[in-house]
């Protein structure tokens, strides 16, 4: 018969089981902390990049290509790679410093476009033409006219800017293959820049026109597609500014949207309007930049003291207009921007930041940086008599 009046048993604590938990209680906590502190603490954010995450960089760390002084290279950053143009010979560097390959390359004065893993060289003035993708030549052309711009989407279609004896610009579009797809010839405007959407379906051209006592711009969108049917009527839209306001850039963004850089606003053309972004009155802007994707960005100059001043690098997503700031307590000199990077170049160190507003790699330097060229993944730090390389 059982004995209703036993003690009933005990159960035993797991004591391993409860260090494991609150030891996990707690690494969570300070990593939470941790973030926080990160996020919100600029000198903490500062010692954690240099000392953990090893982020700054010095001159004597990189790897280097050496230049011949007395020659002029040509120097571009393209997809992982670092391509060096001289005596029609394209050296391109990996981002050991190493030279990959060497390709021949009928050009002395390029003018240089890349996206995704395409580059597209064209001789301005003059009517050589080649498409790389990735280390190889793709196609080369010979074109009428004398090329200006050069420009290449990211599923490698090709725009040429040229002018002819009867035209002020003529531009010409190629596909993936080299075939010729069309021109557009323009006799009162002058073609300023193109840019392909990312779904290949349509061109868009911004064009100014100074015959007049007035500047008017424009932005011309034709559908590829329908210059193969019907090219007389390919023009589905003309976006005309305001008087007197000057396009300077244009760029297809994701769903087709169009980010349109004028000398005093950044418009957005969406849903076939177009609207201002961002405006420059009244705001100290010493740089900005739409060659970004989805992003756009401007430096602003804040005095920060009766004798200096700090720039504010404001990037905003296009789609969603959200703004991420970037503070530096200095000026900043160039900037040079490439899909998700910005290169801010403070003299002698350059900052790569990324369109989330955080920094990527800081590069310290004994001498003043002149030049950079930067793609998504890799930087030339570009000097008289060398090139030196960062990757990202």
């Amino acid at each position: 018969m059982k004995d209703y009046w036993e003690e009933p048993e005990r159960k035993k604590v797991n004591a391993k089981k409860i260090i494991i938990s609150v030891t996990i209680a707690i690494l969570v906590v300070a990593v939470i902390v941790l973030v926080a502190l990160y996020i919100t603490n600029k000198t903490f954010r500062n010692w954690v990049d240099i000392q953990v995450f090893r982020k700054e960089i010095s001159q004597e760390k990189v790897a280097t290509i050496d230049l011949d002084e007395e020659q002029t290279a040509n120097v571009y950053a393209f997809n992982k790679y670092i391509g060096i143009l001289n005596k029609n010979k394209l050296s391109i560097y990996g981002s050991t410093g190493q030279e990959e390959v060497v390709l021949d390359v009928q050009i002395t004065n390029p003018t240089f476009f890349s996206a995704n893993r395409f580059l597209i060289i064209g001789e301005q003035k003059g009517q050589k033409l080649y498409l790389l993708e990735d280390k190889e030549i793709k196609w080369e052309n010979k074109l009428e006219g004398n090329i200006s711009q050069v420009y290449v989407n990211k599923n490698g279609y090709v725009a040429v800017i040229a002018s002819e004896t009867s035209y002020k610009s003529v531009v010409q579009i190629f596909d993936p293959d080299g075939n010729a797809l069309f021109k557009k010839y323009l006799s009162s405007t002058m073609a300023i820049d193109v840019s392909i959407s990312n779904d290949n379906k349509y061109l868009a051209i911004a064009e100014v026109d100074t015959s007049g006592t007035i500047i008017q711009s424009n932005i011309r969108v034709i559908s590829i597609e329908k210059t193969k049917t019907d090219p007389e009527n390919s023009e589905v839209n003309n976006y005309k500014s305001e008087q007197n306001k000057l396009i300077v850039s244009i760029k297809y963004q994701d769903k087709a949207n169009i980010i349109c850089m004028y000398t005093d606003t950044i418009n957005l053309i969406e849903n076939g309007q177009e609207t201002v972004l961002f405006e420059n009155k009244d705001k100290k802007i010493t740089a900005q930049s739409i060659n970004l994707d989805n992003h756009f960005t401007t430096i602003q100059e804040e005095s920060s003291g009766i004798f200096s001043a700090n720039s504010v690098v404001n990037i905003v997503n296009v789609d969603t207009k959200n703004t991420k700031n970037y503070t530096i307590e200095t000026a900043v000199k160039e900037i040079y921007t490439k899909g998700d990077m910005i290169a801010l170049n403070l003299g002698t160190e350059v900052e790569f930041i990324n369109t989330g507003g955080w920094l990527v790699k800081r590069y310290v330097a004994s001498q003043e940086v002149t030049n950079v060229t930067v793609s998504n993944s890799i930087a030339g730090i570009i000097y008289r008599d060398k090139v030196e390389i960062i990757s990202l």
